[in-house]
C-alpha cells in the first residue's frame, strides 16, 4: 500500500477513534511529505545503481562482504582468515591443504556467481535506464538476481561450516580471539 493511502487510512482511522484529520496526525505524513533530498542520490551517478563499487568489487573477488557474518561471529572461523591466520593458530600442513581447498572452492564459485549476479543486475538497470523494461523481464531478472545471492551466500556459509570441522576447539578460541570476538 503507498504511503498516501496509508494516510488515508490512518487519518480515517483517526476521525473515527479521535477526532484528528490532520495530515500531521498520520503517522507515515513525515516520510512521504518531506522535501529533502533522497539518499538514493549518490548512486544517481553509479553504472548500475543498485551496486555499489565496494559491491561489484567484492563480487568480482568473490570476497564475502559480510554475507558469512552469522558464521563468522557465531564460532564458525573464515577459510580465508584460517590461512591468513594460519601460523598463529598452529594449523597442519593437512589442515592447511583442506582448508586451502574449501577456500579455493569457495573463492572459484563466489567470483563465477558474483560476475552472474553482476550482469544481471546491470539488464535490470538497463531495462529502467531505456524505459524498456517489461513486467514480465522485470520477473525473470529480480528472481535469477535472488536466487544467486542466495547461491553466493551460501557458498561463503558453507565454506565457514566445512572450515570449523578441520579445526581443533583450541585453534578455534584461538581464531575468535585473534579476530576480536572474546578476550
Amino acid at each position: 500500500m503507498k504511503a498516501h493511502s496509508l494516510c488515508a487510512v490512518f487519518a480515517f482511522m483517526a476521525v473515527a477513534a479521535f477526532g484528528q484529520t490532520a495530515a500531521e496526525d498520520c503517522p507515515m505524513h513525515k516520510e512521504h511529505a518531506t522535501a529533502e533530498k533522497s539518499p538514493y542520490v549518490e548512486r544517481s551517478a553509479l553504472p548500475i545503481k543498485a551496486l555499489s563499487a565496494g559491491t561489484i568489487e567484492a563480487y568480482r573477488n568473490g570476497t564475502g562482504n559480510g554475507m558469512a557474518s552469522p558464521a563468522e561471529l557465531n564460532g564458525y572461523p573464515g577459510p580465508r582468515h584460517i590461512l591468513d591466520l594460519a601460523d598463529d593458530l598452529n594449523v597442519t600442513p593437512e589442515q592447511r591443504g583442506a582448508i586451502k581447498a574449501i577456500y579455493d572452492r569457495m573463492h572459484g564459485d563466489a567470483v563465477r556467481i558474483g560476475a552472474k549476479i553482476i550482469d544481471l543486475e546491470r539488464k535490470l538497470d538497463g531495462g529502467f535506464a531505456r524505459g524498456t523494461i517489461t513486467k514480465a523481464e522485470l520477473t525473470t531478472l529480480t528472481r535469477d538476481i535472488a536466487e544467486r545471492q542466495g547461491r553466493l551466500r551460501f557458498v561463503h556459509l558453507e565454506a565457514h561450516l566445512a572450515a570449523k570441522k578441520l579445526l581443533t576447539s583450541t585453534q578455534v578460541e584461538a581464531y575468535n580471539r585473534l579476530r576480536g570476538y572474546s578476550d
